[in-house]
């Protein structure tokens, strides 16, 4: 670890010149005396790097210094492989593995190449952190830890624990078989089986994880693309699904079939509206997506979800109808 951050130390140097300890400590994330004692390590190893006093100080490199330090390490190369989403690298872990690569790049470029090249970057944004309406865009949060261990027992193909929660369920430890590893719009999945069985886990709802050192039980091949497609499948058609039948503001039907998992039936219901029979995942889903949607739609059908949606909107009617006294 230490050798790849000394790598990318001077790698910042050649790139940027004169850089304050600061700078570097947020680049490398470490300590500020972590670089420091990194800067020694360098001038002891015969690296010419320099300090230079004053408000706008920092250290540099001797000017024509130049050395062979583009190698990219494993995780370096997969954070490039990955990197058509500045997102994907993120949620699999490899955030820091992605900026270190760029740093390697960038630095094997002929020197004819490098400025232009930086500045064709600044001209490109890619999954900005909020959309046009200003809604902060929050990718689900996965410790370190558990997203490296994950990880590592997907590509060794070995067995792994995982301290799993399940949704209304206390957490439990589960031995499993990791397939692979998928994300959709910012939620990370992992592909496994348990017990021969194909399993789904959300890995936001992963508190720990262990890799193990037995093989795990799985196909020497895999399509990850055909396996989520064969999942997405049979959550759709399975489980605790509900058919509802409601009207919808045609203004909102776009919102309202983004939720949906299918599309029975549609028609024309009059002054704008429309009349679909729809499928949602479960009754907590159906209860969800038409909450959404206000005033501008309606649950005709079943009459537990009309109950359901009158009781929570008669209880906001109850915490808002007496104004405090100020």
């Amino acid at each position: 670890m230490r050798a790849d951050r000394l790598v990318a130390l001077v790698l910042l140097l050649r790139r940027h010149g004169r850089v304050s300890a600061t700078t570097l400590a947020r680049e490398l994330e470490v300590s500020t005396r972590t670089v420091l004692r990194d800067i020694d390590a360098l001038s002891a190893a015969g690296v010419p790097v320099y300090a230079e006093r004053g408000r706008r100080g920092g250290f540099a490199l001797l000017p024509g210094f130049r050395t062979e330090l583009t190698g990219l390490n494993h995780d370096e190369a997969l954070a490039l492989l990955v990197a058509g989403s500045r997102r994907g690298a993120q949620a699999f872990g490899l955030g820091s593995a992605l900026a270190s690569a760029m740093r390697k790049v960038v630095d094997a470029l002929p020197e004819s190449y490098r400025a232009t090249a930086a500045g064709a970057a600044r001209r490109l944004l890619i999954d900005p952190e909020t959309d046009l309406l200003a809604r902060r865009l929050v990718p689900e949060e996965v410790p370190d830890a558990v997203v490296t261990e994950v990880r590592r027992a997907v590509f060794a193909g070995h067995k792994l624990r995982i301290h799993y929660a399940a949704v209304d369920q206390a957490p439990k430890w589960r031995t499993v078989d990791p397939i692979g590893l998928v994300t959709v719009r910012d939620q990370v999945y992992l592909l496994a089986a348990r017990s021969g069985a194909d399993r789904t886990y959300r890995l936001s709802r992963v508190l720990a994880a262990e890799e193990l050192a037995e093989p795990a039980e799985r196909p020497e091949l895999v399509d990850l693309d055909r396996a989520w497609q064969e999942r997405s499948t049979r959550f759709r058609t399975g489980g605790d699904q509900v058919t509802v039948l409601l009207r919808v503001n045609a203004a909102r039907r776009e919102e309202l079939l983004r939720t949906a998992l299918a599309v029975h039936a549609e028609e024309p219901d009059g002054d704008g509206w429309l009349r679909l029979e729809v499928t949602f995942s479960d009754p907590r889903h159906a209860e969800w997506a038409l909450w959404q949607l206000a005033t501008s739609a309606e649950a005709l059908a079943p009459q537990w979800l009309r109950t359901a949606l009158r009781n929570r909107a008669a209880a906001i009617a109850t915490c808002y109808g007496v104004r405090p006294e100020s």
